[in-house]
């Protein structure tokens, strides 16, 4: 079992950053893949970056690439998520995830967070 927990959502104006963390605790694995959801009101889940955690390779999606940026520290079994160039668009809850592969299919992932808010003002 893996619990996963995502934290530093919040409000910030277009243009603007933030940086999202998704800690992990329970039985971990070191070959997993740890994904970025998100799904704004009324819209379908989706996939924003996965990272391979023993490897490091990566794969983000067209919307986000050269603005938001994932990477670990495996000291401290976490997941960032580095967002910057924010825009209203962006608005949705950010859900972490873990699965066996990088990739952007939601239902290829076994563990998710609770989720985190991230509101961006035009």
């Amino acid at each position: 079992q893996v619990q996963l927990v995502e934290s530093g959502g919040g409000l910030v104006q277009a243009g603007g950053s933030l940086r999202l963390s998704c800690a992990a605790s329970g039985r971990t694995f070191s070959s997993y893949a740890v994904g970025w959801f998100r799904q704004a009101p009324g819209k379908e889940r989706e996939f924003v970056v996965a990272i391979n955690w023993s490897g490091g390779s990566t794969f983000y999606a067209d919307s986000v690439k050269g603005r938001f940026t994932i990477y670990r520290d495996n000291a401290k079994n976490t997941v960032y998520l580095q967002m910057n160039s924010l825009r209203p668009e962006d608005t949705a809850v950010y859900y972490c995830a873990v699965g066996g592969n990088v990739v952007p299919d939601p239902d290829e992932y076994d563990y998710w967070g609770q989720g985190t808010q991230v509101t961006v003002s035009s």
